[in-house]
């Protein structure tokens, strides 16, 4: 666990691997507790997975990449599934909480949801999980430290596991063969490779993954080429490694996704601003970018 200090405040985050009956699927826990003297603006962007967040006590205020200046929507937890575009969370500086995050198909059994309801939007966990997720998030909540947290997340999920349905042995395998190639493997040969039709394997994976073989492809593209630019290649270079037919159309997919030009979000991630010193939320990926 880390525990930092800045001139404008003090934070600590801890994180831990989930149980090995879990994993694959639920992918990590990240617990946080940010006390800042100063607002702050995080830009997360789309990245392939499915977050289940605890506040403690804050909330945290949401709206589109797209639409900035928007108000935005009040949360405390939130449920929030495969996105397609980035979104932008505000709050005041202070922030006490805990997410987990998930591979897509693991949430679609593990919470008994189609994932296709939980695509592009920010839900309250209650209202989809009812009393279980009340119930944990209390004693969460009431837990003295991140290691009994830990601890009680690993229960339920392997509790709740019991009663899951399990996704679809062809849907993972599909999922797994996009990401391995990041989106670029032709759907044609998923759909050759898991004895589906197009028709059945786009209807499968929206109910367990939340989009179509081609919007998922489109966002694990996104998560390659933000590793790319991360390490500093130009953007031309990152535009013929992911398949992109030049850099003009690498740009419009970027800010068609992310709201800026790939020049704007290099830029946005130099900023050097106070809090913790790392910002994204997925061990390997670039999910995020502080603001303000």
């Amino acid at each position: 666990m880390q525990h930092l200090a800045c001139p404008e405040g003090r934070w600590e985050v801890a994180t831990e691997r989930p149980h090995a009956r879990l994993r694959p699927g639920v992918q990590r826990y990240r617990g946080f507790r940010l006390d800042l003297d100063l607002p702050r603006q995080r830009l997360e962007v789309p990245d392939g997975a499915v977050t289940l967040l605890f506040s403690f006590d804050q909330e945290v205020r949401v709206t589109e990449a797209s639409t900035p200046t928007a108000p935005g929507r009040a949360h405390r937890s939130m449920l929030v599934g495969m996105r397609t575009t980035a979104g932008l969370g505000r709050h005041g500086g202070r922030l006490y909480g805990l997410e987990v995050i998930l591979s897509p198909w693991k949430a679609y059994s593990l919470f008994g949801i189609p994932m296709h309801e939980l695509a592009d939007t920010i839900t309250d966990p209650v209202d989809l999980l009812g009393p279980r997720f009340r119930d944990l998030a209390e004693a969460l909540a009431c837990a003295p430290g991140w290691a009994q947290r830990f601890r009680l997340l690993d229960a339920a999920f392997l509790r709740w596991s019991l009663d899951a349905v399990p996704a679809s042995e062809r849907v993972r395998y599909a999922w797994r063969e996009l990401a391995r190639t990041s989106g670029s493997l032709p759907i044609g040969q998923l759909v050759t490779t898991t004895g589906w039709g197009w028709r059945q394997l786009e209807n499968r994976f929206r109910e367990e993954i939340g989009l179509t073989p081609k919007g998922a492809a489109r966002v694990l593209r996104l998560r390659k080429v933000l590793r790319l630019l991360s390490e500093n290649l130009p953007a031309a270079c990152v535009a013929a490694e992911c398949g992109f037919s030049d850099q003009a159309h690498l740009n419009r997919e970027f800010k068609a996704m992310i709201g800026r030009t790939p020049r704007q979000f290099v830029l946005a991630r130099d900023q050097d601003f106070a809090g913790p010193p790392t910002v994204d939320r997925v061990d390997g990926q670039v999910t995020s970018v502080v603001l303000t």
